[in-house]
């Protein structure tokens, strides 16, 4: 069995920011390239803008943690649904079984891991909000910091109360013992909170930032995420209208599907937000990323081989749509990379969006680790738009949207991919939701769009869903253990 957690990762303090959150090592651009030897003490900081810039870096830091990329997150978000499973051998890990055919219960350590990740987010975004403030620095930069911090505050709730739907909401720091044990928050009150944090982010974000800072969160990235939070209530007003918008900002769909996952391509002009990962190989323990890691090639130099593509997913793709070859490595083809993959192996199919080529892995780091995790992409907003502007009566703009994310996927041959031409309301949705599902594949979006589409049963019924129930997974047993019952269980776990 292998270590299936990065040793290097760090738990949070709930009330202070420890020395070693400090010291997150380097991620994918200089504003996260944080010197791990240097070990300040709690106590002297929150004084200087030189501290905020670290607190906030912190944040970006902890994006790529194991519970927020690997195991848990693909447990939690990619596996259960039909596009992916399990993988690597039938024996390794076999627990993630569960999260396949939903018979995972409370106990399983990934519904901890998963909750663990997005609690370490917030708390490190609430400690930000409360003590920036009190900085004395440049007031611009401070107002950016504490929109970034909202930002991450709202993807991480946005994550959490999709998965488990009522989660405890916490926007400060806790004043007393009293305050650590906090009760479920409705799921109204939660995307509430969320707009809310998006709406400050929007209007204290920049549009684009220079090549140093590159990566940071962006008014594009907090509209986009509005948008796909609006989608999750059916908002479609608001999800019309900020997709609208983002589309004016000067986002792009890159040229070449396949490439724009590659290392060399990473936040390009399709990239509304990605995690930022990359090896230092001057700085031990830089790579914490495991995300491409526990995905890449089993047998192979690139990893374990976990959380493969189905073959529901492969047999979903038109013929000479350019997106199935570009998503799914096939065992024995060579990758457009040069790399031979074996004939023969545990898998059939591997996630090619998680691959660095073998020729990039870099001997003595985690397999892979300087890759980027894609979380918003401009064809999501396009096909957000798309859905919006079917819902709201508009099916010329629905098809406009949606047809430009097919034209990119046609590759430029002619007669295949046709657009969409109907006018037929519901025949442009269902159009929609097919393009979403070969367009984001692997990309952990395909197993919740599906339940908020309303559609779990038809879709994922023969793997064992069930309606009332497999909306949200459960709360972690652990938490509500500690909680001496203030937290209660989501109804069937």
């Amino acid at each position: 069995m292998k270590n299936y957690k990065n040793n290097y990762i760090q738990k949070v303090s709930i009330i202070a920011l420890c020395s070693t959150l400090l010291t997150l090592p380097a991620c994918k651009k200089d504003f996260l390239n944080v010197d791990p030897q240097a070990q300040q003490p709690a106590v002297t900081f929150w004084k200087s803008q030189d501290d905020a810039t670290k607190a906030v870096n912190a944040i970006y830091g902890n994006l790529r943690s194991w519970e927020n990329t690997a195991f848990p997150a693909l447990a939690v978000e990619s596996i259960p649904g039909d596009d992916a499973e399990k993988g690597s051998s039938v024996n390794d890990a076999s627990y993630l079984n569960n999260f396949d055919n939903y018979s995972a219960s409370s106990t399983e350590g990934q519904f901890q891991g998963f909750w663990t990740g997005q609690y370490q987010n917030i708390n490190l975004c609430n400690q930000v909000l409360a003590n920036i403030p009190a900085i004395n620095m440049d007031a611009s930069l401070k107002a950016r910091y504490l929109a970034e911090a909202k930002f991450v505050r709202a993807y991480s709730y946005f994550r959490l109360v999709r998965a488990f739907g009522d989660v405890p909401l916490r926007l400060s720091l806790p004043k007393d013992a009293s305050e650590f044990n906090i009760p479920r928050t409705p799921k109204a009150q939660v995307w509430a909170a969320i707009e809310k944090d998006l709406d400050d982010a929007a209007a204290g974000l920049p549009q684009s930032y220079p090549i140093t800072d590159l990566g940071r969160a962006t008014k594009g990235a907090a509209l986009a995420l509005h948008a796909k939070v609006a989608m999750y209530q059916a908002k479609w007003d608001q999800v019309l209208s900020f997709t609208n918008t983002v589309m004016t900002l000067g986002y792009d769909l890159f040229p070449n599907y396949e490439q724009s996952f590659r290392l060399n391509n990473e936040n390009n002009i399709e990239s509304i937000f990605e995690i930022q990962c990359e090896i230092k190989q001057n700085i031990a323990g830089s790579a914490t990323s495991q995300y491409s890691q526990v995905q890449g090639v089993r047998g192979t130099v690139a990893g374990w081989g976990f959380n493969v593509p189905t073959a529901t997913l492969a047999a979903a793709y038109e013929a000479g749509d350019t997106r199935r070859d570009a998503t799914i490595i096939f065992r024995g083809e060579t990758t457009p990379e040069g790399d031979i993959i074996p004939a023969t192996g545990d898998n059939p199919m591997y996630n090619q969006k998680s691959y660095v080529p073998f020729s990039l892995i870099i001997t003595g780091f985690n397999e892979g680790a300087q890759q980027n995790v894609r979380v918003m992409r401009f064809a999501d907003v396009l096909l957000m738009n798309a859905e919006a502007a079917n819902e709201l009566g508009n099916p010329t703009q629905a098809k406009t949207s949606l047809n430009r994310v097919r034209a990119r996927a046609r590759g430029g041959v002619s007669g295949v991919l046709p657009d969409v031409t109907s006018t037929d309301k519901d025949a442009i949705r269902q159009a929609i939701w097919k393009e979403r599902q070969v367009e984001l594949a692997m990309e952990s979006d395909r197993y919740f769009d599906v339940i908020r589409q309303g559609r779990g049963t038809a879709v994922f019924g023969t793997k064992g869903w069930k309606a009332g129930k497999n909306e949200v997974w459960p709360i972690p047993s652990t938490e509500i253990d500690l909680s001496a019952g203030t937290l209660t269980q989501n109804p069937g776990y």
